[in-house]
């Protein structure tokens, strides 16, 4: 296995032992981009309380996409250009989840944006969802999206391409 997975894995191993969290993490996808390599780091959830569960997770997300933005930040420090390696920090099934309801928010915008010809604003997404969303529809030949404004008020426009 790749040497910085295998240092992402411990990495976060040992954040959690740090936090008091005694779990172990399992390296899940790892998967070739075009520019780079992904891996999901899956953090066992079966010794976990359902009260830990809720504050690795955090309120809508926030304490897993800290740690997630963390990992990918620190393991890529001092890498060469196309050896960084991404991480995605799972828990409790909650990025599969995330995912699905980013995929239907993102599809129903595309489909008002197509019928009515105006653009369509999603609010109320972090970073890493914007981005996503930005992913599942930039393969639309026909929309385009953007993000306005500052955070916490920054949000993603769909769009018809012109």
């Amino acid at each position: 296995m790749d040497e910085q997975i295998q240092r992402g894995k411990k990495w976060l191993e040992t954040l959690l032992t740090l936090m008091g969290v005694s779990a172990s993490v399992t390296i899940g996808r790892v998967e070739q981009e075009e520019r780079a390599i992904s891996c999901w780091l899956t953090i066992d959830e079966t010794k976990l309380t359902p009260n830990v569960i809720e504050n690795l997770i955090g309120k809508k997300g926030e304490t897993i996409d800290a740690l997630q933005y963390l990992a990918n930040v620190l393991l890529n420090i001092g890498v060469f250009d196309g050896e960084e390696r991404f991480f995605t920090v799972e828990l409790n099934g909650y990025r599969i989840r995330r995912q699905a309801e980013l995929m239907a928010i993102a599809q129903k915008a595309a489909d008002r944006v197509r019928i009515t010809g105006m653009p369509e604003e999603i609010r109320y997404l972090s970073s890493v969802e914007r981005r996503q969303v930005h992913s599942f529809l930039e393969k639309s030949g026909d929309l385009a999206t953007e993000s306005e404004g500052n955070e916490p008020d920054r949000r993603l426009i769909v769009k018809l391409r012109r």
